[in-house]
């Protein structure tokens, strides 16, 4: 037998965010998702991507530069492990 949907919603996860009164939020979270659809859960929430973005970062810390540097020092470092097994 299928609860109803008032039950249903009891029972779902909150959303937990910190509200301005200072307590947490009590909506039930958006399907998928921590937050409800208030605090960030909804479909488009966020910041829109790139410079878009009041904070675009260009240069040095663009995702892609920092994605590249981690690769390189990946590759180092099977280099070096490799090299303290031949030796």
């Amino acid at each position: 037998m299928r609860k109803p949907d008032f039950l249903r919603l009891n029972l779902s996860p909150r959303c937990g965010a910190k509200t301005r009164s200072g307590r947490p939020c009590r909506s039930p979270a958006v399907k998928g998702r921590t937050r409800c659809r208030m605090h960030g859960g909804a479909k488009g929430s966020g910041a829109p991507q790139g410079q878009a973005n009041g904070n675009y970062q260009h240069g040095l810390f663009t995702c892609e530069a920092i994605q590249g540097r981690r690769a390189i020092r990946e590759l180092i470092r099977r280099a070096k492990s490799t090299l303290a097994r031949l030796t």
